[in-house]
């Protein structure tokens, strides 16, 4: 059975004032693939992101999309305008007309039936994050980009949504494309990860990541913490 190429990046250059922010980067995403894109502040992940989106616009390369795609995106972060009065329920329904039922199985399975209500303003950092995965459902994504979904939370609330994202890909089937910043995640759940510093360092799935020189030498103040903990985890599922 052949598997859908979902998104093609290729030879994709782009610089802003004179400095190379991304050099000749090429991947592919298939269907029901949970892709990491991961790397240093500065390294290009944000506007790869938004090349792939069409916010910004290359210099050189291209971005090939399936016909049938459907993308969701999910920002870093979201603040609403805290002089219009929106509720969660208002937002979700923003410029577009959404099946009454579609809406709420997609605010259940996002943990968020409870706020409908609420205003946006009111939101605590995890409620937010949960309202905009919600927000990107709604279009029936065969296509998630989550562009560092986690990073304002505490810890509680990282492990809530990363679980949440999870059994979305899960459930649902669609591919995932995440940048984030946490490796002993990127390592449980992604089948493939992409370690990107202007240009591609290396890619592939996980253990093999684990072993390349230049993912090491680029997190090798997280190392040891990564490995016990990837050890740990990958030699546990073995006793299983």
């Amino acid at each position: 059975m052949v598997v859908e190429t979902l998104i093609r990046v290729d030879q994709i250059s782009f610089s802003r004032q004179g400095k190379n922010i991304l050099d000749r980067v090429s991947f592919a995403l298939k269907a029901g693939e949970f892709m990491t894109l991961i790397g240093p502040n500065g390294a290009g992940k944000s506007s790869l992101i938004k090349v792939i989106l069409g916010v910004i616009r290359a210099d050189a390369g291209r971005v090939h999309k399936a016909s049938g795609l459907r993308l969701g995106y999910m920002p870093q972060r979201f603040v609403g305008n805290e002089f219009m009065p929106i509720s969660v329920l208002g937002f979700l329904r923003l410029n577009q007309r959404i099946e009454r039922d579609f809406l709420y199985e997609t605010a259940r399975l996002t943990d968020i039936e409870a706020i409908l209500q609420r205003q946006l303003r009111a939101l605590s950092g995890g409620e937010m994050q949960r309202v905009l995965l919600a927000r990107a459902l709604l279009g029936r994504p065969n296509m998630l980009i989550l562009d560092e979904p986690a990073q304002n939370l505490d810890v509680n609330g990282q492990m809530h949504l990363y679980q949440l994202i999870q059994d979305i890909h899960q459930q649902q089937g669609c591919a995932v494309l995440m940048v984030s910043h946490d490796l002993h995640r990127v390592m449980k759940e992604s089948t493939q990860v992409l370690c990107l510093y202007h240009h591609i360092c290396c890619m592939g799935q996980p253990e093999a990541i684990l072993k390349d020189s230049q993912f090491n030498d680029l997190f090798a103040d997280q190392m040891d913490e990564l490995m016990a903990t990837y050890e740990h985890h990958h030699h546990h599922c073995h006793d299983d």
